[in-house]
């Protein structure tokens, strides 16, 4: 459940950062958005491994 969760979280923050690159915002703001995206991601499939 909670993987499905982050899997949203990641597509929200993929498309924020999108968002953010057509305005024109600065890029330390859009890495910011890629890293968190990763970073959900990675806890989305650690959380898919036998043993959680």
């Amino acid at each position: 459940m909670w993987s499905i969760v982050l899997m949203g979280l990641a597509g929200l923050l993929v498309g924020g950062a999108l968002s953010f690159r057509q305005q024109k915002s600065p890029l330390w703001v859009q890495i910011v958005f890629y890293l968190l995206a990763g970073m959900s991601l990675l806890a989305a499939w650690l959380l898919t491994l036998p043993g959680n």
